[in-house]
């Protein structure tokens, strides 16, 4: 006779591969020229390495363009030069990225930031400035970066703008100069700054830690400037500051959610719409020009869209729809007809399968706060008393969205219920719930996934018995949390890239995130007067309480959670005796890009999940590249 679980596994669709979940696209993240002639997207070589590839605008005339040997290609961009792309490259997984140009015609690659042990971030582009790309590079000091112009003609590097060692952020005016910036301050806050002909910075508002703030964009004749900040409200607004009278004027807001995406005219520098991220995606139109566009996109295809790309002339834009249980689709939409033309999709063999819905669902946490999140339940079987994973997010900064997600996709076709959730100090929400996050990890942070957990069990979706807690980086904290702190509610984690003391965490963060300190103080814990209020919050120190199985996946690499944070609890855990599988990853960082070690790490979490919740899993079989090292 059947067991319950059994029956449930039984009436599920095929089994989809690894390979196809979790393996490169097939073609992905295409992007328009700027003088609409070209379209250039990611997609593998023959050694299965992604490459940026490009086309010739209405031909089949696709051809490589670059020869990356092993990491794969993964971000890039025009530049407004006409012949050239810059696309980034790190170590692997070190961070310590690269800006590469490529010329489209000579194909000859050219690396403009050639500094070892240096992290280059691009700054900004203009079209009214073709040939150069502002970079910030920590040449001077590795713990800040200073501006400099780089250009795109012949590679030249040179010296813009001196940061006197607390600015995280640049903005370029009009005429393409360094005029603002946001520098964190002692309190854990940020000052926005200004400055004029005159070359001083002046002060033009400073945020406390429990407001955020940055400077978005400057008017095309340089009288405004957009800020996104919270500043006398609970959400992040869109703000427009008259830089002569220092008077605001507030453009677009929510009572609830944060401004999340703005579209901007590159060329008048107009702000056209912008979004808020509620349950899904929601656009307010500014500019009403572009309405007519946004209704005919809207009819294309279903799911949430984002104009990915246009070229200069704003004739043709590109068009990414996002669903939730398919690949993301690509059409180009041409302005003047309305009418749109399907690219691809960035991976066909997702057509046609039988992918489970992404449902959003809101519950109520123990102090009457309310939490929003994700409930994926797997095709064909009914919401009952299923095995189930809490997918916990990182950052913790950050939050989940709606849409196809390959790990949810993965975990429910092998049976289990999926559910994310945004926690409080997920942002999106405002500060009031961004801030009930401060000084909470591993506390009401952790109460919030625990009563998620109740939740399940009262609607009588999941097994009580039968709940995994997984996740990576902040959600790789969370899931050393859930097996220490609360050692009898999971069956089972998966910890990716997680610290498991925050005191050594802190100490070993990369040097350029210095500026950051006051506010990590601010809102984990201060290093130098709390050591005993961190260590309480840190699961190294509560490894013997373990009594559920640990799967531990870290990055050789990871310059922000370094290896000895998975190296340390792993030694822990085994010397209280308790069961632990630790895979090691020696080309890899702050989680895994090269397919070959996608494919190994979820073919050893399947095997785990199925051992200890009962799922379904494809074995392991051959898997030849990858670099894990099962400790």
């Amino acid at each position: 006779m059947q067991t319950e679980t059994e029956t449930q596994l039984s009436k599920l669709p095929p089994l989809i591969p690894r390979e196809i979940l979790f393996g490169n696209p097939e073609r992905a993240r295409p992007q328009l020229s700027p003088d609409g002639k070209y379209l250039a997207y990611i997609a593998p070589d023959d050694k299965n390495v992604l490459q940026v590839w490009l086309r010739t605008v209405g031909q089949e005339d696709d051809r490589k363009l670059t020869d990356d040997k092993k990491r794969g290609i993964r971000v890039y961009f025009w530049t407004y030069e006409g012949e050239q792309l810059i696309y980034l490259q790190d170590t692997d997984g070190d961070e310590n990225w690269h800006l590469y140009s490529v010329n489209i015609n000579t194909q000859i690659v050219r690396d403009l930031t050639p500094f070892q042990g240096i992290q280059a971030q691009p700054v900004g582009l203009d079209p009214n400035f073709p040939n150069e790309i502002l970079v910030g590079l920590n040449l001077q000091d590795l713990r800040k970066h200073d501006v400099y112009r780089v250009n795109l003609k012949n590679g030249a590097v040179e010296f813009d703008t001196e940061n006197p060692g607390n600015i995280v952020g640049w903005l370029a005016d009009a005429q393409f100069q360094i005029k603002a910036a946001i520098a964190t301050t002692p309190d854990g806050g940020s000052d926005l700054l200004y400055r004029d002909l005159d070359r001083e910075w002046q002060l033009l508002r400073h945020w406390g830690p429990d407001d955020e703030g940055a400077p978005v964009l400057f008017s095309n004749d340089g009288q405004t400037l957009y800020l996104i900040a919270s500043h006398e409200a609970n959400t992040q607004r869109l703000i427009a500051l008259n830089l002569a009278t220092r008077e605001e004027r507030v453009v677009a807001e929510d009572p609830q959610y944060d401004v999340d995406g703005v579209l901007v005219q590159p060329l008048s520098r107009q702000i056209q719409a912008v979004s808020f991220y509620k349950d899904k995606e929601e656009w307010q139109i500014l500019d009403q020009s572009i309405a007519p566009d946004f209704a005919a996109i809207a009819q294309v295809h279903h799911g949430e869209f984002a104009i990915s790309s246009r070229d200069l002339a704003d004739k043709t834009w590109l068009v990414s729809y996002l669903t939730d249980d398919g690949p993301v689709y690509y059409y180009t939409y041409d302005r003047e007809s309305k009418n749109s033309t399907l690219l691809f999709s960035n991976q066909p063999k997702l057509e046609g399968l039988q992918l489970a819905s992404m449902q959003p669902i809101a519950y109520t946490a123990r102090d009457g706060l309310t939490i929003h999140g994700y409930l994926t339940i797997p095709v064909g079987i009914e919401p009952k008393n299923l095995p189930t994973v809490l997918l916990v997010h990182g950052g913790p900064w950050a939050r989940d969205t709606w849409g196809y997600d390959p790990e949810v996709q993965w975990l429910a076709n092998r049976g289990y219920a999926v559910l994310q959730v945004n926690f409080r100090g997920s942002t999106g929400y405002g500060k009031n719930f961004l801030n009930a996050g401060n000084r909470e990890w591993g506390a009401k942070m952790h109460d919030d996934l625990v009563d998620a957990v109740n939740w399940l069990v009262e609607q009588g979706i999941s097994d009580p018995q039968k709940i995994a807690i997984m996740g990576g980086s902040y959600g790789g904290y969370a899931t050393l949390v859930g097996l220490t702190f609360t050692p009898d509610v999971f069956a089972a984690g998966v910890d990716i890239v997680g610290p498991s003391n925050l005191i050594t965490m802190m100490e070993s963060i990369p040097p350029y995130w210095e500026p950051l300190r006051a506010m990590e103080a601010h809102r984990i814990g201060n290093l130098e007067t709390e050591q005993d209020f961190l260590k309480s919050r840190s699961p190294l120190f509560y490894a013997d309480r373990i009594k559920k199985p640990l799967l531990i996946a870290q990055g050789a690499n990871d310059p922000r959670v370094k290896q000895a944070e998975s190296d340390q609890i792993v030694e822990a855990v085994k010397k209280a005796g308790k069961p632990v599988e630790y895979v090691l990853y020696t080309d890899e960082g702050h989680g895994f890009a090269r397919p070959e070690n996608r494919l190994h790490f979820y073919a050893v979490a399947e095997e785990f999940l199925a051992k200890y919740l009962g799922g379904r899993f494809e074995p392991m079989g051959d898997i030849p590249g990858h670099s894990g090292v099962i400790q």
